[in-house]
């Protein structure tokens, strides 16, 4: 990272910069202060109220509904119909949803957010078992609980076991009978009165029937303050990416210490990512073992691309990337590629060089040469030496993917941020361009995982200066494997009348 001797000379201070206030003392607690001194601290910053409103919205937690029910209830139809918008995939077979999935919505001016879950089941086996998995670890992510019966089979066993689970949850439930077409169907709905979970909301989700009413009864459970993003109480999706052959199977087989996936010599083995719960020091991981991709997708054929696009879906399910590189050979321009998909997914990063005990000393020196040239873009995220056909170092993963998830959940204080912000500013302002010179007025974080954050400027910023910042930033804070992403919102200086 740059310090302050080797800041770029394009960011030198010009001759005829303005001058740049740094006497405003930014409270340590932005939310303490009382109506007059918010005021005053906002006139010195040259900000409305509705300015500083609209950045407190970012901010604002949204509240998650969680779509729960046994498999083929219509759950994902459901889905559809709240979020105005075929997204979710509908298939009249059970199953089709495997995973948590995650839409945005909005009724009445009220966004919030629906998770669709995978069919829960009473005894499950096989892939079953983490799709059950997965729906229980959404009711504890959630603020509203919708759970789906399908009026035309009745009550089944696998109801019964969800409700039993679900009367822990601390959340309001909503009973929903889907499929609810006609009179005789209605009749049929009353009868889920007994089920003791209030009053049953009839729905036809495929034909829109009862959608607005029960949207408005969702909204009416809503918490002031919404849990937004996911709760994360659950194990941590860790996806293994990289090359074909590169070691992502073995790698997974010297963390669970067993042959859980299939190792060849030949490359693309694996097709289908395969999940797998680990208990690593005590701590439960979900590893994501992940076919390696060879191509850009628009470049791949046949069930190459299939399988990368299963490839990029995993990602974007998981919480943090382990990218394996091939130690032993010169990095490519599929690592590259790998690396910026990635970094684009907003995913943590953990950097692993694998096959380490192939390296001479000769590799060693043009491989540490390599890095310093071309990875340092990813700087930030940690990297491990391993040989997962020895399982040496692979202890080394866990303390690097734990530093990787804090950084990505880290969340910085609004006082604490713009009193960075001001001296970064005064330190090192914009250089003046067209007669005019960008000012930072004011940022808040807007969300975590990744850490973005909202900079309110007088102006554009260069994506050089950007950049600055963001060094900046991790040198104070850390982000530790995790990438940032900065959005301004640009406010032009007002006339004087």
């Amino acid at each position: 990272m740059a310090d302050n001797e080797d800041f770029p000379e394009i960011y030198q201070v010009p001759g005829d910069a303005q001058e740049i206030e740094t006497d405003i003392d930014f409270p340590e607690d932005w939310e303490s202060l009382d109506a007059q001194e918010h005021a005053a601290l906002l006139t010195q910053l040259g900000l409305t109220d509705e300015d500083f409103r609209e950045a407190e919205a970012d901010l604002a937690n949204v509240p998650v509904v969680a779509i729960v029910g046994r498999p083929n209830v219509g759950k994902s139809t459901l889905v559809n119909r709240i979020i105005g918008r075929r997204e979710a995939v509908v298939e009249d077979r059970p199953g089709v949803t495997r995973d948590r999935v995650r839409y945005d919505a909005e009724w009445n001016g009220i966004p919030f957010a629906v998770v669709d879950t995978g069919g829960w089941e009473r005894d499950p086996q096989g892939l079953s078992v983490q799709v059950s998995a997965q729906a229980e670890r959404a009711l504890n992510e959630s603020d509203v609980i919708v759970f789906v019966v399908d009026t035309t089979v009745g009550v089944t066993s696998e109801d019964e076991f969800i409700i039993k689970v679900l009367r822990r949850a601390q959340v309001p439930i909503i009973l929903v009978a889907n499929k609810v077409d006609d009179e005789r169907a209605e009749l049929q709905a009353a009868q889920l009165w007994s089920l003791g979970l209030g009053e049953p909301y009839t729905v036809s989700a495929l034909h829109g029937r009862g959608s607005g009413d029960l949207l408005d009864v969702i909204l009416a459970k809503f918490p002031e303050v919404g849990s937004g993003q996911a709760r994360y109480t659950g194990p941590k999706r860790i996806a293994l990416l990289g090359k074909p052959n590169v070691g992502k199977s073995s790698l997974l087989n010297a963390l669970s210490g067993q042959s859980r996936a299939v190792v060849d010599s030949v490359a693309g083995t694996t097709v289908d990512p395969v999940d797998e719960l680990i208990e690593i020091g005590g701590k439960d991981w979900i590893f994501v073992d992940t076919a390696g991709i060879r191509k850009r997708a628009k470049q791949a054929s046949g069930h190459e691309y299939f399988a990368t696009l299963r490839t990029q879906a995993a990602l974007e399910r998981s919480d943090v990337a382990v990218v394996l590189l091939d130690a032993s050979e010169p990095l490519t321009d599929q690592d590259f590629r790998i690396l910026t998909m990635v970094v684009e997914s907003g995913r943590a990063l953990v950097i692993a060089f694998n096959k380490w005990d192939l390296l001479d000393d000769e590799r060693r020196y043009y491989l540490e040469r390599e890095i310093d040239r071309d990875l340092g873009q990813v700087g930030w995220a940690p990297r491990i030496n391993v040989s997962a056909k020895t399982g040496w170092h692979t202890d080394r993963l866990v303390p690097a993917l734990e530093k990787a998830v804090e950084g990505w959940q880290t969340r910085v204080p609004t006082g604490q941020l713009n009193s960075i912000l001001a001296e970064i500013v005064a330190a090192h302002p914009h250089p003046v361009r067209g007669g005019k010179q960008p000012k930072i007025l004011f940022g808040t974080q807007a969300s975590v995982a990744p850490p973005v954050f909202v900079l309110f400027t007088s102006g554009f910023l260069e994506p050089g200066y950007r950049r600055f910042v963001e060094r900046r930033l991790r040198e104070k804070f850390g982000f530790v494997g995790s990438p940032i992403v900065i959005n301004l919102r640009i406010r032009e200086k007002r006339k004087r009348t």
